[in-house]
């Protein structure tokens, strides 16, 4: 009796070291994409199947990511994978960010300056962007390209790598438009209210890259221009010639832009009435479902917003995000690390590639994703660019502007410009002292 008793009571222990021995292994997720739910909890049950780790998907209803964010965060079990804002938001969450500078998602990452940086370290990988340039239909400028009385020595508008080379093919196109069939070269530059965004955030982004980035107290352009209580606006000449190339070369006079909106441009784009229109990857989907279109999806194509900045020939597109993850350095050592094995797996390996290009819709900012095709044709573009080892991409730097204030000022001494009531030098003026009149609201 006492002996089967013994031999009973070895059974159970075996029982528990088998039980301790495989623990279930879990990460928290905290995910700030609702629309995607349903696609991530599909990869959780795949990566589960393949490795055994469980992934535990929370999401955050629409707006309320960061309240929801501090509610988990005060809870026994925080998320090990939340996100960020980028710099902004690290500020914020910087004690709960490890330092991710030796993983391999952040060596894959296409380009590094992207990343949430502080000191020497890593704290914040973008995971999906968006490119904006100027988008031009192919077909229209092939046939350009073709006349045999062009003035360009060009023969593709992909051999356009400076601003000066753009302007002299769009005034010749200007010159030409009645052969090429076009109303006008640019898309109207849409002047309405609240419809400037392309002017005084878009386009202002490249003046105000180029200035704050050569501040080096900051370890990157958008924190230099949190930090900034007034602006120079030393490139405004450089803004001041593409946005003159826009309104002078349109399929509006530019004293009538002030009633013009950015559907009105994409349809006059999507129509065949333009070539050209400045507009980001999202803008494919409406220029393809406009009742009238006549691009098709191998013509359509993009090249950076060329201005006249120092070393343009090598400028790729204007390439930003809001949504970059963390990893929180309060979970246990291996929660990090079995995190990071599941995001590196979900953007390296090929079963995650196919979840992130087929099923998330993500563009991504990682290497290895030229073989993978998108449905949406900018998209494939953007990527291109972002992976083209011989430019640099544009960080938003627009992110830093002091308010919407601001950008509304901006945005209303352009158009007083475009109608003739205002000098350049009183548009400077303006952007100057609004800003550092705004800038004091988040002192």
């Amino acid at each position: 009796m006492k002996k089967k008793s013994i031999l009973i009571g070895l059974a159970l222990l075996a029982g528990m070291l088998t039980g301790c021995g495989s623990e279930e292994k879990e990460i928290y997720f905290l995910n700030f994409k609702p629309e995607v739910t349903d696609v991530y909890n599909e990869i959780a049950e795949a990566y589960e199947e393949e490795t055994g780790v469980k992934v535990k998907i929370v999401t955050a209803a629409s707006g309320e990511y960061e309240s929801t964010l501090k509610s988990e965060m005060a809870k026994k079990q925080q998320p090990a994978i939340f996100q960020i804002n980028g710099p902004i938001g690290y500020e914020s969450w910087k004690d709960y960010c490890s330092n991710l500078i030796d993983t391999e998602l952040y060596k894959q990452l296409s380009q590094q300056e992207m990343a949430v940086t502080s000191g020497a370290g890593v704290y914040g990988i973008p995971y999906v962007v968006e490119g904006y340039g100027i988008i031009y239909n192919d077909e229209i400028m092939q046939k350009y390209f073709a006349l045999p009385d062009k003035k360009s020595k060009l023969n593709s508008a992909d051999e356009i790598h400076t601003f000066l080379e753009l302007k002299e093919v769009v005034e010749d196109m200007t010159l030409h438009k009645e052969e090429l069939g076009i109303e006008g070269v640019f898309a109207s530059t849409s002047m309405g209210s609240g419809q400037v965004w392309r002017w005084q955030s878009h386009l202002a982004n490249l003046p105000f890259w180029a200035e704050f980035k050569d501040d080096k107290d900051y370890s990157s352009p958008v924190l230099a221009g949190l930090a900034a209580d007034t602006v120079e606006f030393k490139y405004e000449d450089k803004y001041q010639q593409i946005f003159d190339l826009y309104i002078n070369n349109s399929c509006t006079e530019r004293q009538l832009l002030g009633d013009k909106t950015v559907d009105d441009s994409v349809a006059e784009f999507a129509m065949g009435r333009c070539a050209m229109i400045q507009n980001g990857n999202w803008a494919w989907e409406q220029i393809n479902n406009t009742e009238g279109s006549v691009v098709d999806a191998e013509n359509i194509k993009i090249m950076p917003v060329y201005m006249g900045l120092t070393n343009e020939v090598v400028q790729g597109l204007c390439v930003g995000t809001e949504n970059y993850l963390a990893i929180n350095s309060q979970v246990s050592e291996e929660e990090q690390q079995l995190a990071i094995d599941f995001l590196e797996w979900l953007f390296t390996s090929e079963t995650g590639k196919k979840y992130v290009v087929e099923d998330l819709k993500f563009v991504t900012p990682f290497k290895g994703y030229d073989n993978y095709e998108y449905s949406d044709p900018l998209a494939n573009q953007v990527v291109q660019w972002m992976n083209n080892e011989n430019v640099n991409t544009i960080p938003w730097v627009f992110v830093s502007f002091p308010s919407v204030n601001f950008k509304n000022e901006f945005g209303d001494a352009l158009l007083r410009y475009c109608q003739g009531d205002m000098e350049w030098e009183e548009v400077v003026t303006e952007v100057k002292e609004s800003w550092e009149e705004e800038s004091k609201s988040r002192e």
